[in-house]
C-alpha cells in the first residue's frame, strides 16, 4: 500500500509541474519556492500543538486547491502559483513519507512515525 500511495503522490507532483508550465513564470521559480511551505515549521517554537496546526494548515491539499481556484477565478497568476506550490510541496512530502503532523510531536504523522 505504501508504494501505491507514493506512486499516486508522484503522479500528483508531476501534474503540478505541468500546471506550473502553463503560468508565465521562469522555470527556476518552481524549485525556488518548493520548500517555502516548510517555513510553517516555525510554529513549533510555540509548542507541539501550535506547530502541528501551522504545519498542517500549510500542508493541507484542500487549502492549496482553494487558493488555486480563487486564483483561477480572479485571473491571478500569483494565487495560482501559490496553490500549485502548496499542492506540489504536499505531494512531494507525502511521496517521501512525511504526512500531516499529530499534536504529539513533529515526528508523529498521519502516515506513521518519521524515521521508522
Amino acid at each position: 500500500m505504501k508504494t501505491l500511495i507514493k506512486v499516486e503522490e508522484a503522479a500528483q507532483f508531476i501534474v503540478t509541474i505541468i500546471l506550473f508550465n502553463q503560468l508565465p513564470f521562469a522555470w527556476w521559480i518552481f524549485p525556488a519556492l518548493l520548500l517555502s511551505p516548510d517555513l510553517s515549521m516555525l510554529g513549533y517554537a510555540l509548542g507541539n500543538k501550535a506547530g502541528a496546526f501551522f504545519y498542517n494548515l500549510f500542508h493541507h491539499k484542500a487549502l492549496a486547491v482553494v487558493i488555486g481556484l480563487v486564483g483561477y477565478w480572479l485571473v491571478s497568476d500569483q494565487l495560482l502559483l501559490a496553490g500549485i506550490i502548496l499542492y506540489a510541496h504536499s505531494s512531494m512530502d507525502r511521496m517521501l513519507g512525511y504526512g500531516l503532523k499529530l499534536n504529539t510531536g513533529f515526528k508523529f504523522t498521519h502516515l506513521g512515525e518519521i524515521g521508522r
